[in-house]
């Protein structure tokens, strides 16, 4: 360690001591340095550079709160969070500090977080000759009796010297004179002078001698204190009292009254009267603590408590009691009493939170640290034995530290945010004395959100009903997921799945990524596309992320965007246009001919109705209004016209009808014209049949095979889902010779049906469906919740 020069003063190098202990426990790992600076240095003397000596990275000290703990308010050393520099904040005073001549140690506890480190740090604060010996009194004055014998001892006023070690008080010297010299006596609190008579006095000659007593140290500069010795011969009193013992030991408890009476002191004296009379007091070389806790009777010499005894301030207090007698000169015995102080259960315990982390991870693994303390007791001994735990139930457990009453809060199970997202921990500590003294500590935190909750759908899978013929480029429905998680980790982006056959649905589907919303690229047609099935996936935005998909089935509701189309009559330019011929002899009820029709579209959009337009005998000619049949209404008679003009009207039952017609001349001739022309047109209408019936197979073979395959598909999907889900497809023809389609399909509790012109009795039409859709009723159902009557 380099020295580090304070202006006016020279300072000694500095060593670092390091001690060789290091433990981790958990995340927090703990080591000890050793340190030394002199007192009264500047402030900012750079002590040690902490972080170095430690290992530390210089450039995270910021980042991970690099600092001291200190109990007090008045810190006296800081660390530079810049360079790791330890540094005196405040002026130092050893004596201040420390008391006595011992090592002045002072425990640093060095912090730094992420991941969380404690260590200890001793810095020694070692002395300068900053102090002068000084004595108690200016003046002290003895009265010693001519017949004093040489070698007598007089006990001079101790000087005081706060300062320690070398530079504290050495020697004490005495002025050139030929009765006294000064002897030492060596003690626990130092050096106790005594002036020796070595050669007798004479009143006659001198009855007062005026003497200066010199206590110096052993600084560098040496300091001195002088004390004024007066000498008053007197006649003899040659009996000095005398107590049993020179030491007495006693035990009394702390925080004994103020006032109680702890010892009685008990000297004897052989001389009579004056001379023989004891008076006490209590030495003049005390520490002023023990005159401000103790006092003595002079007459009765009982020891009294004066100020208040605490033992975490003093175990022990050494009394030097004096007992002199009236005499001329008065003769002086002495004793010391040692009183020890027993210690009570008087402090609860503390509990100091020395770090703390605001908040932890859900994913924690159990015996992560999320806090350190530390517990201590004033008292001593049994009282000061402590016993901590969480009182409260939470998944916390305290760890013992390798120093004792030092504790780590660790995780002892898995925590979940989503249940519990703020803890208080309930630390008791309970000291082991008679009757016990318990503190609390309560410590906070919140618990911080992991990616750890996949994106969930209220339904699966979702099912949507859209018309066709829908506007391209516009919302036709939206699909919504939710995240148990926070922030990032709640925010949720949607997109379709593009695997295997779903690249296809990508061509006219699109999602809007933020909200969810489908959006069609094109416009759908019920008679080309009837239900088609697509999955959506839901990603959060974690690290990393979590997703879930569900699978949407849409299906299209046909809407009447397609007119009626003429099959028959059929002219050879393609106008619905034809020539019947009927002989005059037939009866009412003659077929005359069949309009024949066709509607792509299904249930009322193709549900055909034929109705006279035109006609010119309205009493002739019936048609009827379901098969498309011309028949005669009467018989034919010689004044009928010879030709007839039928316009016929085919329209469908959508909400906004469309219509086709059809034209047919129908000529009356003779019976024989009629059968030979019959005979003509019977094998040209039979040719003409046969292609309009080989169209109609065709037709009603594509739709059948397309019919049973969409209910294999439908079967296939439902035998996947768990959801009551079931379709299929029922093609009908109309026997009458309408060509319609109707679809029946069920959906949880209903089963819905796109009609022909045949209606079920008791259906009922779905509100929103255009009037193509049918609600029937579940015989089942029904026939369940069938109740019978009493």
């Amino acid at each position: 360690m380099r020295m580090y020069p304070t202006p006016g003063r020279n300072i000694c190098s500095w060593y670092i001591f390091p001690l060789a202990l290091l433990f981790f426990t958990g995340r927090g790992a703990f080591a000890q340095i050793r340190y030394s600076v002199p007192e009264e240095v500047e402030e900012g003397t750079v002590v040690g550079n902490v972080a170095k000596d430690l290992g530390l990275d210089v450039a995270s000290l910021t980042d991970r709160r690099f600092r001291v703990v200190s109990g007090s308010k008045d810190a006296v050393f800081e660390v530079n969070q810049n360079s790791g520099a330890l540094y005196v904040g405040n002026p130092i005073d050893r004596e201040g500090l420390c008391q006595g001549s011992g090592a002045c140690l002072t425990e640093l506890k060095i912090l730094v977080e992420n991941p969380l480190e404690i260590h200890y740090v001793l810095v020694e604060i070692t002395d300068v000759n900053d102090h002068s010996p000084s004595f108690p009194e200016k003046e002290q004055t003895f009265e010693i009796a001519e017949q004093t014998l040489p070698g007598k001892r007089f006990q001079l006023h101790t000087a005081r010297d706060p300062d320690a070690g070398i530079n504290s008080i050495r020697t004490y010297t005495l002025t050139a004179n030929e009765h006294f010299e000064v002897n030492l006596r060596q003690s626990d609190t130092g050096k106790i002078p005594f002036l020796v008579l070595r050669k007798p006095l004479d009143r006659e000659q001198k009855d007062k001698h005026t003497l200066l007593v010199t206590a110096v140290d052993g600084g560098k500069p040496q300091r001195s204190g002088t004390l004024n010795v007066s000498i008053i011969v007197l006649d003899s009193n040659d009996n000095r009292p005398i107590f049993s013992q020179e030491i007495y030991q006693i035990s009394i408890k702390e925080n004994i009254h103020v006032g109680t009476s702890v010892f009685r002191m008990n000297a004897t004296d052989l001389d009579e009267d004056t001379n023989g009379k004891v008076e006490y007091s209590l030495g003049k070389t005390l520490r002023q603590k023990v005159y401000n806790m103790f006092e003595i009777d002079k007459l009765s010499g009982d020891i009294i408590i004066r100020g208040e005894v605490d033992y975490e301030e003093n175990d022990q207090f050494e009394l030097d009691v004096e007992a002199s007698d009236r005499g001329t000169p008065p003769l002086t015995g002495e004793c010391r009493v040692i009183i020890k102080i027993i210690d009570i259960n008087d402090n609860p315990p503390e509990i100091d939170v020395t770090s703390l982390s605001n908040t932890v991870p859900e994913d924690s693994k159990p015996g992560t640290i999320i806090s350190l303390l530390s517990v201590t007791d004033k008292d001593s001994g049994v009282n000061g034995k402590i016993m901590s735990s969480i009182i409260n139930d939470v998944p916390f457990e305290l760890k013992p530290s390798y120093k004792e009453n030092t504790f780590s809060i660790v995780t002892k199970s898995i925590l979940d945010r989503e249940k519990v997202s703020h803890y208080e921990i309930t630390v008791k500590a309970t000291d082991c004395g008679d009757p016990p003294l318990s503190s609390f500590k309560t410590v906070s935190f919140q618990i911080s959100d992991v990616n750890d909750n996949s994106p969930h759908f209220k339904q699966t899978p979702l099912e949507f009903y859209i018309g066709e013929n829908n506007d391209a480029g516009k919302t036709i429905f939206s699909v919504t997921a939710a995240d148990n998680d926070l922030n990032d980790n709640a925010a949720i982006s949607y997109h379709i799945m593009r695997e295997g056959n779903q690249k296809d649905i990508m061509t006219f589907l699109n999602i809007n990524a933020d909200t969810g919303q489908i959006i069609a690229l094109r416009s759908f047609d019920f008679e080309t596309l009837k239900t088609f099935q697509f999955q959506v996936v839901a990603s959060d935005s974690g690290t990393p992320p979590l997703s879930n998909n569900v699978t949407v089935n849409v299906f299209i509701l046909d809407q009447n965007d397609n007119a009626p189309v003429i099959l028959y009559p059929l002219s050879s330019n393609g106008s619905a246009e034809g020539v019947e011929e009927i002989p005059r002899n037939v009866n009412a009820g003659h077929l005359v001919t069949k309009v024949r029709a066709y509607d792509a579209d299904i249930g009322y959009n193709g549900w055909l109705l034929f109705s006279l337009q035109e006609v010119t005998d309205h009493s002739l000619f019936g048609l009827d209004r379901y098969t498309g049949q011309i028949r005669t209404l009467r018989s034919l008679t010689e004044t009928d016209e010879a030709e007839h003009k039928l316009v016929i009207l085919v329209k469908d039952n959508g909400n906004v009808s469309l219509s086709a017609t059809a034209t047919v001349i129908v000529k009356l001739v003779e019976p024989k014209e009629a059968f030979a022309a019959s005979d003509v047109k019977s094998a040209a209408k039979m040719d003409e049949e046969d292609n309009v019936t080989l169209y109609l197979m065709i037709t009603l073979g594509g739709v059948s095979v397309f019919f049973i395959i969409s209910i294999i598909v439908l079967i296939a999907m439902q035998c996947t889902k768990s959801t009551d889900y079931t379709s299929k497809y029922l093609q009908e023809t109309n026997y009458d010779g309408t060509l319609c389609h109707s679809i029946q399909y069920r959906s949880g509790d209903k089963r819905y049906m796109l009609v022909g012109p045949r209606m079920s009795i008791g259906s009922t039409i779905v509100p929103g469906s255009h009037a193509n859709t049918l609600v029937l009723p579940d015989r089942r159902r029904a026939s369940e919740e069938v109740s019978p009557v009493l």
